[in-house]
């Protein structure tokens, strides 16, 4: 797809692999919009970007922010491509090491941001890329982020891995269901990577996660994820297929 003078929304946008990935669809012609939340530093970012970037504040379990989003994306061109990086994490067990059942409220929270909320933006966008002109006979392309965690989830991680999964499950569905639309659907399920959320850990911590993957042994850079999700957008044949980008890491337990 010929991204010249079409619109991007990128969720979570103002940082890690949002950021990442919207500075490559830039770099190939995009006009991107970051939605992201209003204390994140999208404003800074947009500001700082020379007019690369747009910033739209938005919570992607709000529809009538997704939507404010992606009108402001579609002032700037065509949607022809949504990715969806917003999403946050939790510790979550059934029981804690005191025999307490875990929090209910978090395990919906996080449901709710990670998997809902990539349904809500997924939904909106998809009914404005169904209006565009086919482009080399296709419409718009949208992109999911799960995680390693939907296939290996680690000890805590039920509200995380749980909502990775429905992402997995979700992708083949909204595939099928845009196929007539001529929207494609894919899903990038990333492994241990260098994001702000790592960043937050000891150095000898993150080491020796890095040690963990078996090839190449160190941390995923979000300008990777970014090269698969441009691939993604590229290549007409990738649909319905989630992709794991992890160095052939399995997750152990804990």
């Amino acid at each position: 797809m010929n991204l010249a003078g079409a619109s991007v929304l990128v969720t979570g946008g103002a940082s890690g692999l949002g950021l990442a990935t919207a500075r490559k669809l830039g770099e190939a012609g995009a006009r991107v919009v970051l939605a992201d939340l209003p204390a994140s530093a999208g404003a800074t970012v947009a500001a700082e970007s020379g007019g690369t970037f747009r910033f739209a504040p938005c919570d992607v379990t709000d529809p009538e922010q997704v939507d404010a989003a992606l009108d402001a994306a579609e002032e700037l061109g065509p949607l022809r491509v949504a990715v969806n990086c917003a999403g946050r994490g939790s510790v979550t067990r059934l029981i804690d090491r005191h025999g307490t059942p875990g929090d209910l409220d978090t395990f919906r929270a996080v449901v709710d941001i990670n998997l809902a909320g990539t349904f809500n933006v997924s939904r909106l966008a998809a009914a404005r890329m169904a209006a565009n002109e086919p482009d080399a006979g296709e419409r718009g392309v949208i992109v999911m982020t799960a995680s390693a965690a939907a296939y290996e989830g680690q000890i805590g991680q039920a509200a995380y891995a749980a909502s990775k999964a429905g992402i997995v499950g979700l992708t083949l569905c909204a595939a099928r269901d845009l196929a007539g639309r001529a929207i494609r659907v894919c899903t990038v399920a990333p492994g241990l990577f260098d994001t702000p959320l790592l960043g937050r850990l000891s150095d000898d911590v993150r080491d020796s996660l890095a040690k963990s993957v078996p090839h190449p042994a160190r941390l995923g850079t979000p300008e990777e994820f970014a090269r698969l999700v441009l691939s993604i957008v590229d290549n007409p044949m990738l649909n319905g297929e989630t992709i794991r980008l992890d160095g052939a890491i399995r997750m152990a337990p804990r």
